[in-house]
């Protein structure tokens, strides 16, 4: 999660403030980070997707020990 995180502020940080705003509201839903780590602890991959005009990111972890 931390590396999720991390990673999320990264892209977000780069991209204009529209197509940022689902990355900065991501950062700050503990909900939806729950929902990550129980993803994670139950052996699922958890993958999240950001874009702007040109370009897709798409942020996956892995639980630990799993292979892609």
């Amino acid at each position: 999660m931390r590396w999720l995180r991390e990673r999320t502020g990264n892209v977000t940080d780069q991209l204009d403030t529209a197509y940022a705003q689902p990355g900065r509201h991501w950062l700050r839903d503990e909900t939806e980070h729950e929902r990550a780590l129980a993803y994670l602890t139950t052996g699922t991959a958890y993958q999240l997707t950001l874009h702007d005009e040109n370009t897709r990111y798409v942020l996956v972890a892995y639980p630990p020990g799993a292979t892609s």
